[in-house]
């Protein structure tokens, strides 16, 4: 099956990686020449837009950081002449965005399925993903070879949107348990006891969580700077989401706390680290660490 792999980011490199991998012919592409030669040095065929790599696949799947990115795509997309093509944007986007995609597509004759992923770049990197699918069913077991070749679970959620709500609930959770894993870090750490042994016994214990036991280890050693999921890009996901709950009318409170530990990060220049640095931002605030240099 040949599947194309448009963006190649945290999130997108390791995708096509496992693709290439479990045996699919991958296309990639990317705005980076950096990304597109590591891309190819995994295996990967490249082609010089995104509009050649749905001319050149059977299914091509998305993976972008932002509505301005996603949008330029499209454009480039629905000139291809690829009338029936299957596009599965895996992006955390607003839900009207990814509509007004989808309508330029069918301009074209070509479908796109809403179909964002549960899991952090390092689960990415080693095929732990859960394809939260959405939009038209055929098209969706079109598609399913290629969430096969990089995910673990698939999940067919119904109609177009319901792949991207369902995103929203899991990011609520991941928002919220981040930040408590942090801050227990933090209690643990100054009642004195060890981070690491932290980490062994909790990891496995009635408290624990998946966002623990894969964001603890950094968390436990105090190394933010390899990111799977960068600070700037999660407060993208978490402005969705808090927009999301507010057309809702849909009070979240915990949520909302949760998402000032991030808001702090930034403003300390741990824009580009991981996620876990929010416990470096609770161990600052508790007088456990000096502020970051320069700050």
């Amino acid at each position: 099956m040949r599947v194309g792999m448009i963006g190649l980011g945290i999130m997108g490199s390791a995708m096509a990686r496992n693709m290439v991998r479990h045996g699919l012919h991958v296309v990639g592409f990317d705005i980076s020449g950096v990304a597109m030669s590591a891309c190819a040095a995994e295996g990967c065929h490249t082609a010089s837009s995104a509009r050649e790599v749905a001319e050149t696949t059977d299914v091509a799947l998305t993976s972008l950081a932002s509505v301005a990115a996603f949008h330029d795509v499209i454009d480039d997309l629905a000139q291809a002449g690829s009338s029936g093509a299957v596009i599965a944007d895996t992006s955390t986007l607003p839900i009207a965005e990814k509509e007004i995609g989808r309508a330029a597509l069918a301009k074209s004759g070509m479908i796109l399925l809403d179909c964002p992923l549960s899991g952090t770049g390092a689960q990415a990197a080693v095929g732990d993903l859960v394809v939260f699918a959405s939009g038209e069913q055929t098209a969706y077991e079109v598609c399913r070879p290629a969430f096969a070749g990089m995910s673990r679970q698939q999940r067919y959620l119904g109609a177009f949107g319901n792949g991207s709500r369902m995103k929203f609930v899991a990011n609520h959770l991941v928002n919220i348990h981040n930040v408590a894993a942090a801050e227990a870090f933090v209690l643990g750490r100054a009642a004195g006891l060890d981070p690491e042994l932290i980490y062994e016994v909790i990891a496995d214990s009635a408290g624990s969580s998946r966002m623990f036991q894969i964001r603890g280890p950094m968390m436990a050693k105090g190394e933010y700077g390899h990111a799977t999921m960068k600070i700037e890009t999660w407060l993208k996901d978490l402005q969705i989401i808090s927009q999301f709950a507010s057309d809702l009318h849909c009070p979240l409170a915990l949520f909302t706390t949760a998402v000032q530990p991030y808001l702090s990060a930034l403003a300390q220049g741990r824009g580009k680290e991981d996620t876990a640095a929010v416990c470096a931002v609770l161990e600052q605030a508790a007088g456990l660490i000096a502020p970051k240099a320069g700050r």
